[in-house]
């Protein structure tokens, strides 16, 4: 499965252009854009599992500035303050990663 299958083309390419610039990408507003917002549990956790790029089931800050690029090659890495930023967000208990929950 890939994440075509579950967002919509067209919604992923608006939200990467949303944040082509650096320290312009918000988690939140990505994830309004893309249609990640409007998903079932079940389908988050799905992008959640193809986004662990190393299966370990977590998300650490080395995958995490990756991110965009898990959505489209040549999508820009995301910059230091984005990705703490959104490890910030993201990690509820403090350990460093994001968890599917």
């Amino acid at each position: 499965m890939s994440l075509t299958d579950i967002l919509s083309p067209s919604d992923i390419a608006a939200a990467l252009r949303d944040c082509q610039a650096p320290d312009s990408f918000s988690p939140k507003k990505f994830f309004q854009i893309s249609g990640m917002s409007k998903k079932s549990s079940s389908q988050i956790k799905e992008i959640f599992r193809i986004l662990d790029n190393d299966q370990s089931g977590f998300i650490e800050e080395d995958e995490l500035k990756y991110f965009l690029q898990r959505f489209e090659c040549g999508a820009r890495v995301l910059t230091t303050s984005e990705t703490k930023t959104f490890l910030a967000a993201a990690d509820h208990d403090g350990d460093g990663k994001i968890g599917a929950e």
